[in-house]
């Protein structure tokens, strides 16, 4: 467990996180390979980027965003770390492999703990050089219901490699099936549950699924949120409504997952503060007080990246277009 958090910017007390937290977006990143050319956003994109966040600094308070691209993803941390530096709001890069079609060749022949010391250079000395550390893994991707065989080595290796380092796993369950394979074999490589957020699980319409996910210790990623072209907000509404009724809201994570340049503000897409503008007043709206949504947008993502996993809440750490390709 540890109260400061790793940014692009250098170590950040969690404490100094007054306010909300977006737990899986994009800033810089490559899904094209080759077959969907919009999947990108580009230094072309940068000075928009910068200016919603700066926006939403203002009006919602945004202290922290938590950027899950990884390796293979077209990830750039040099990128990351200018928007930080001139939006104000603070960023934690990721190291880790998305799912199988993104893998490198070389990982068909490479062992998971030989992967696993390959992510702890980058948490250890920086990404590429740079310098700049990730201070999470993910987003650690699967597709189907059960991980294929390079994707099992790459999700074990993640385990290993925060087992080492301390730091939390954020995974890409692909349209939120395999979650709960996902959190076995994370778990089986001795990684503690409260040290998983599962990704994609408001694609899923299945509400056991959400509570054993849950009930194991596991956070709930809700994080396509906005992306009307794979599910409704309604739905998603419904199903968080469905997990906070059961006793589950310390669980729960809260993002957009801006993936693609269509997304943004300036393209006509829901940006980064859809959440805000538009499904915090509808939970609102639903009955949920604001001590119970700073939880979910605050408390709960600090939690999950410090590993301070405890029974106040964590208080003491407070301080576009319809995609052609998947949600990343």
């Amino acid at each position: 467990m540890n109260d400061l958090l790793q940014t692009v910017t250098g170590p950040l007390p969690a404490s100094a996180v007054r306010g909300p937290v977006l737990a899986h977006e994009h800033l810089a990143l490559d899904l094209t390979r080759g077959a969907d050319s919009a999947a990108t956003l580009t230094p072309g994109h940068r000075a928009a980027i910068t200016e919603e966040l700066a926006s939403l600094r203002g009006e919602f308070g945004l202290s922290l965003l938590v950027e899950l691209t990884c390796r293979g993803m077209g990830r750039d941390v040099a990128a990351m770390a200018r928007i930080a530096a001139d939006s104000g709001v603070a960023v934690v890069a990721a190291t880790g492999w998305y799912y199988e079609p993104f893998h490198p060749a070389e990982l068909s022949r490479t062992s998971a703990e030989r992967l696993a010391r390959t992510l702890v250079g980058e948490i250890e000395r920086g990404c590429g050089g740079s310098g700049i550390r990730p201070g999470v893994i993910g987003e650690v991707g699967s597709h189907g219901d059960r991980p294929s065989e390079p994707e099992a080595r790459t999700l074990t290796a993640a385990a290993l490699a925060a087992t080492h380092t301390g730091l939390s796993v954020a995974t890409h369950a692909q349209f939120g099936r395999g979650g709960l394979a996902q959190l076995e074999l994370l778990t089986a490589a001795g990684l503690a549950p409260h040290r998983v957020s599962i990704g994609h699980q408001d694609l899923l319409d299945d509400p056991a699924v959400h509570r054993e996910l849950a009930a194991a210790g596991a956070y709930i990623a809700f994080d396509t949120v906005g992306k009307e072209s794979y599910q409704s907000d309604r739905v998603r509404l419904r199903l968080l409504l469905a997990l906070v009724e059961s006793g589950y809201a310390d669980r729960v994570l809260l993002s957009c997952d801006v993936s693609r340049h269509g997304y943004l503000v300036s393209e006509g897409g829901m940006g980064y503060g859809h959440l805000f503008r538009s499904f915090l007043p509808r939970l609102r709206a639903a009955g949920m007080d604001e001590e119970l949504i700073d939880g979910l947008t605050r408390r709960n993502p600090l939690r999950f990246l410090t590993g301070r996993d405890t029974a106040d809440g964590g208080a003491s750490a407070d301080g576009g277009r319809p995609p052609e390709g998947d949600p990343a």
